[in-house]
């Protein structure tokens, strides 16, 4: 049983402090930091590496670092990864085979590696689409044994959620900007008159031990009640939104909508959606071979729908066409995903959005669905 903690507060030198503590313990600390014009997700020796002072601007098709007079350090939506990145790597070998002078082949194999991570500044939408990747990943007939490993050592810090962005659309999807359960340690931080600091709720037991050796104090009644209502007041201030409707519904009933022409003429099939997106898992694997034909490797790495051979069988791709897979990439994700998982595929994190080259937004494009669907109904539905 998690033990029972009190929220508490950091400020900025406790931040430093924890930090120090998981590069200390060996851990591989992984967070968000500027580089080349974004705030991506890398390794960090401080503290002092985290985005202090930066925020983005985000729309469809578009992300800009903007600079924030508040120094705050996690007032920024998700960038162009996620923690996939380092939970089940793009690329990852599997095995090699040499074959020995008499013409045997010997197999080895190759275990995956498992670094301890600390992932720091989760955000919710990621929180929830690392606990939908546990659930595909880690159980079934086909689980994951390098994302298992991984996952299992990993220790997740979250940060809640204060600044939404245009493309943000967590609320719609059953989330929010608040962290659900299965973080070890929570953030929110508040930038106020009072000082800059970061309110801290225990999530597991490890949580509480880190949080032990690390400068702190009980949570004060004004520190609990501003993050709070930044955190509700962030949920408000969604920039996106999916219809309230029946999701798998809708995408059961659209499969020959008019409206998957449309966006299969603005739709390149590049997979920027797949490859951003924190949920996507599809995977392939390949042959490596040296110019002897002696040594030879397998490797997994990331595949998406969007690539013509994904669905190619013995006469050819059953998915040929743009619109057949941009269909198949939607409804799966919204719709059949159920099926599978009992669960949507999407967090709302608007990553897809932001990463399109031509800005296609999966909120206007069910929107759409559910007004032809809904146009369909009225015109087949005889008077009274």
């Amino acid at each position: 049983m998690t033990r029972t903690a009190a929220p508490a507060v950091l400020d900025r030198d406790g931040l430093d402090a924890l930090v120090a503590a998981l590069v200390a313990d060996g851990r591989t600390v992984v967070g968000p930091t500027v580089r080349d014009g974004a705030i991506v997700l890398a390794e960090l020796d401080s503290a002092a590496e985290l985005p202090y002072g930066w925020g983005v601007e985000l729309e469809a098709g578009r992300y800009r670092l903007v600079p924030r007079e508040d120094g705050a350090a996690f007032a920024h939506s998700a960038g162009p990864q996620s923690w996939k990145n380092f939970l089940r790597p793009p690329r990852e070998k599997l095995w090699s085979a040499d074959r020995t002078a008499d013409g045997r082949p010997v197999f080895t194999p190759h275990p995956p590696s498992a670094p301890a991570y600390a992932f720091l500044g989760v955000r919710p939408c990621d929180l929830r689409a690392i606990a939908i990747q546990d659930r595909v990943l880690t159980g079934g007939r086909h689980a994951d044994g390098g994302y298992g490993e991984r996952r299992g050592r990993a220790l997740l810090i979250a940060a809640e959620c204060t600044e939404p962005g245009a493309t943000c659309f967590c609320v719609s999807t059953g989330g929010g900007p608040a962290a659900d359960p299965g973080y070890d340690l929570a953030l929110t931080e508040v930038v106020d008159e009072d000082g800059h600091r970061f309110l801290v709720r225990v999530g597991s037991d490890e949580g509480a031990r880190l949080l032990d050796r690390v400068p702190h104090r009980a949570a004060d009644a004004g520190t609990r009640d501003t993050a709070r209502a930044s955190v509700e007041a962030a949920r408000e201030r969604m920039g996106r939104s999916l219809p309230p409707v029946d999701l798998r519904t809708l995408l059961g009933a659209s499969l020959e909508a008019e409206r998957w022409d449309d966006v299969a003429a603005r739709c390149l099939s590049c997979g920027n959606c797949t490859m951003v997106c924190p949920t996507c898992f599809c995977v392939t694997t390949e042959e490596v071979t040296d110019l002897t034909g002696d040594h030879t490797e397998r490797w997994q790495r990331w595949d998406s729908c969007f690539d013509l051979d994904f669905s190619a069988l013995h006469e050819g791709p059953v998915r040929s066409s743009g619109r057949s897979r941009y269909r198949q990439w939607l409804t799966h994700k919204l719709g059949t995903w159920h099926d599978q998982f009992g669960t949507s595929g999407c967090v709302g994190c608007g990553r897809c959005i932001v990463w399109c080259p031509t800005g296609i937004d999966i909120t206007e494009e069910v929107a759409a669905l559910d007004a032809e669907l809904a146009a369909d109904r009225r015109d087949t539905t005889p008077e009274a």
